[in-house]
């Protein structure tokens, strides 16, 4: 007699790897080898959960509340300071609703939030109080008001970050897109690759290539110590298929408010073949004013990156106005 047992989803490498996040505090507290002294200024209980992988956490510096990755992704008692001007929806996210996961605020693109995910919790991050839709998991509703605007060209995939969706989501909803004859664009945004460069693997890759639209990969690195060559590789296989890569980053204090690093975050980029997008302007949310850098202090860094760069790697320093018909380039 023959027993027909139920076949096992292989799980991929990059799920593994992500198993392995530090998503408790203690023991990421531990890891770093942080003293006494450090452990007191963290936030043990923070309402925005820790989510940091393991090859980030082993680019920090042991036992250095200093250190601009620590800074990025530990959170900190100071999270807990009410600043006037920093909100909960700092972008307005919610007054550009169209769809329980589309944002429609620019023309002729919209955005979809594919999910609530991430490789990574950033502290600053502008949308850490998203109310996300959680319970309906396909994205009919999405693709029927961007298939009935015409007006659409562009489709941005971010969350979250779409790269956390399973490969077979991602192409049921190329799949779609690929039906709609307006969409010329699709761009994803995400950090995935940064702290978990496995993610781009043959099947992911497999389903970029299989698209008939343009594809733009946006990756956002705030220092030149996020990176490294495993990482630089696995976005090469991405630009071999003719993908323009671009990197957004945050101007953060305490990360990369100088001069230096600044360039050197340019110059890593570039060498890899990345091209350095956007400096954005930090989005006053709740929790995060201590990464608030003075308004004038951002030109005065571009200047000195376009003083010693090819223009191909000077950023636009950009700020997000809600309501404006673009991001705010500012003067430099």
């Amino acid at each position: 007699m023959t027993v027909n047992l139920p076949k096992t989803e292989t799980i991929p490498l990059w799920r593994k790897v992500q198993r392995e996040n530090f998503t408790r505090i203690e023991p990421l507290l531990d890891f770093l080898e942080c003293s006494s002294e450090i452990r007191q200024k963290v936030l043990e209980r923070p309402g925005f959960a820790l989510n940091l992988p393991r090859r980030l956490a082993e680019k920090i510096e042991k036992n250095n509340l200093n250190d601009p990755l620590f800074r990025q992704f530990v959170p900190m008692k100071e999270e807990q300071s009410l600043i006037p001007g920093f909100l909960n929806d700092p972008v307005q996210d919610q007054s550009f609703r169209k769809t329980k996961k589309v944002l429609h605020k620019y023309k002729g693109r919209a955005l979809i939030v594919a999910t609530s995910a991430c490789a990574m919790h950033c502290r600053y991050c502008f949308r850490q109080n998203f109310p996300y839709e959680t319970e309906e998991k396909g994205f009919d509703q999405e693709l029927a008001y961007i298939a009935e605007d015409r007006s659409l060209s562009e489709v941005v995939l971010s969350g979250g970050d779409p790269l956390s969706l399973s490969d077979g989501t991602l192409a049921a909803l190329f799949t779609s897109l690929d039906a709609i004859t307006h969409i010329k664009r699709i761009r994803f945004h995400t950090r995935f690759p940064i702290g978990i460069p496995e993610r781009i693997d043959d099947s992911f890759l497999d389903l970029l290539a299989a698209s008939s639209k343009q594809i733009f990969f946006i990756v956002h690195v705030n220092h030149p110590r996020e990176l490294d060559g495993d990482i630089l590789s696995a976005l090469k296989k991405i630009q071999s298929l003719g993908i323009p890569v671009l990197n957004q980053s945050v101007l953060l204090k305490g990360v990369n408010d100088d001069e230096k690093t600044l360039l050197a975050l340019s110059e890593a980029l570039i060498d890899g073949g990345v091209l350095p997008y956007y400096l954005h302007q930090l989005d006053p949310v709740i929790g995060a004013g201590h990464f608030a850098v003075d308004e004038e202090r951002g030109p005065q860094l571009i200047r000195y990156v376009q003083e010693n760069l090819s223009g191909f790697g000077v950023p636009r320093l950009v700020r997000e106005e809600p309501g404006l018909p673009s991001k705010t380039f500012i003067a430099h």
